[in-house]
């Protein structure tokens, strides 16, 4: 059962099949565009959705709103340094504004950064800076069905060849994303970090965390690796907080709160040029554009992220979610991590190439189905330059302490209906626009019959091609979305 009792509730929005058929067209097919009224279960994101408990909504009336030094930031500082042992804590409003500012101080054009996975927007956040972001993730992360335990561990042959090789000298940091979102949620054990670090040490190269979900992967280690089993998840985070030079997160997730985020590190000449950058954009350095009251529910919120009670709670609700799915005919990454149920929709939907976005048709279907809202993991969000990603993914994400089991029993139940009727569904081509990011604010329109066009259009994967009039955009599909901002 739920390690906690509910004290406040909301309506959960309902709306017909023929509602959100509407509602679709009027989004351009993007779910993004859709607005959380017309959501019935959101499995969007866990980022900011958490539910608070009685104990951060109380602290929010002991938030100092003091400009400069406020006992708030003290509270916050205080917890983040027995937590991490960075002796540098820079509160900052959430995860990509700590990468956008951190990345300035670390990287010049043609520098590489080497991660096991860069997620959406640190990706694009280091190829702002006209640098490369490359991936190197563990071989077994190519096996979506496999039961490898460490799915989220970067390729030590390839991280060693890297940094042996000619391009060695360009390589500015490693990033170790824990647990790996773009990679299906997937953790990274403590072995491979540490041989990471010791190959970092070796070659003078930075190592930093991208912890957004350090509970998470902290409680998977303790689950999945040798010799870590008796342990508490604060003992595993602090080890794996030992092994970098800094870190930041986007405590959306394990923070356990609905905003905020931080960056966390040794190195008192970089935190300072940081906090000189974030005087000029986010704020004083002891509040980086937070309330004092979202200190405070951040700094109670990191207390009761490694209740070891709730990690078994969302880890156990992961992979009975996951085994439910796949029961029902979906296809799902295993083994399952803890924020997120992978789907492969590459493997459900077949007959629709890469090109032309099966994740975003499962999206859009489950959405008109049952109102049920995820997102596509796949080539539409991480494809590049033309490239199709290496698997065709749809992220069911569990916003924490927010839905009961019999919740993800009705999107269980919708799934089953879905998959019944899997080969009558068509893929997407773009109508525009494409900047970095492109998944938030992309405009679709779906592809004529089943089998028929589905293939590349255009130059570009999945763009319109301008000599097709089947692809160019329906004015009837587009609605009145001109000054409705996405969700």
């Amino acid at each position: 059962m739920e390690p906690f009792r509910i004290k406040a509730v909301e309506p959960i929005p309902l709306r017909t099949v023929e509602e959100r058929e509407q509602i679709l067209a009027e989004a351009d097919y993007n779910v993004f565009r859709v607005h959380s009224s017309d959501v019935t279960i959101d499995l969007l994101t866990d980022s900011g959705t958490t539910a608070m408990s009685a104990k951060q909504w109380a602290s929010m009336f002991l938030g100092d709103e003091s400009y400069a030094w406020a006992s708030s930031y003290e509270r916050f500082e205080r917890t983040v340094r027995e937590l991490t042992g960075f002796p540098e804590v820079i509160p900052i409003h959430q995860g990509r504004a700590a990468e956008r500012l951190l990345f300035t101080m670390l990287l010049r054009p043609g520098r590489i950064t080497a991660a096991n996975g860069h997620f959406d927007s640190t990706r694009a956040n280091v190829e702002l800076l006209d640098c490369q972001a490359l991936d190197l993730p563990s071989p077994e992360a190519a096996d979506l069905v496999s039961e490898a335990p460490f799915k989220g561990n970067i390729d030590l042959d390839r991280l060693r060849e890297l940094l042996d090789g000619p391009a060695g000298g360009q390589v500015a940091v490693v990033i170790m994303t824990v647990t790996d979102n773009g990679g299906g949620g997937q953790p990274v054990s403590l072995e491979n970090l540490r041989s990471v670090r010791e190959m970092c040490r070796r070659y003078e190269v930075p190592l930093l965390l991208d912890a957004s979900r350090f509970a998470e992967n902290a409680h998977l280690i303790i689950a999945r690796e040798p010799g870590q089993q008796g342990r508490t998840p604060r003992e595993v985070a602090r080890a794996m907080f030992d092994l970098a030079d800094g870190c930041w997160a986007s405590l959306k997730k394990d923070g356990m709160a609905n905003t905020g985020g931080l960056i966390a590190l040794r190195d008192p000449e970089t935190a300072a040029r940081c906090r000189e950058l974030l005087t000029t954009s986010e704020g004083f350095p002891t509040y980086g554009g937070l309330a004092g009251r979202d200190l405070e529910t951040l700094a109670q919120g990191l207390q009761e992220v490694t209740d070891p009670a709730y990690l078994a709670h969302r880890a156990d609700t992961a992979a009975w979610f996951a085994d439910a799915l796949s029961k029902a005919g979906l296809p799902t990454l295993r083994p399952a991590g803890c924020h997120a149920v992978y789907a492969d929709a590459g493997q459900l939907l077949p007959h629709i190439s890469p090109a032309n976005f099966p994740g975003q048709a499962l999206v859009c279907e489950l959405y008109r189905l049952a109102g049920v809202r995820t997102v596509e993991f796949g080539t539409l969000t991480f494809g590049h330059d033309g490239q199709e990603a290496q698997h065709e993914l749809v992220r069911l994400a569990l916003p924490r302490r927010v839905y009961t089991r019999s919740h993800l029993e009705y999107v269980v139940e919708a799934v089953s209906d879905l998959v019944g009727r899997a080969g009558e569904l068509t893929g997407f081509t773009i109508t525009g626009p494409e900047p970095p990011m492109r998944h938030f604010t992309v405009k679709l329109i779906p592809l004529q019959g089943n089998q028929e066009g589905q293939e590349d259009h255009g130059n570009q994967v999945g763009h319109a091609s301008q000599e097709d009039p089947e692809s160019q955009e329906d004015p009837e599909s587009q609605g009145d979305q001109e000054g409705r901002d996405p969700q």
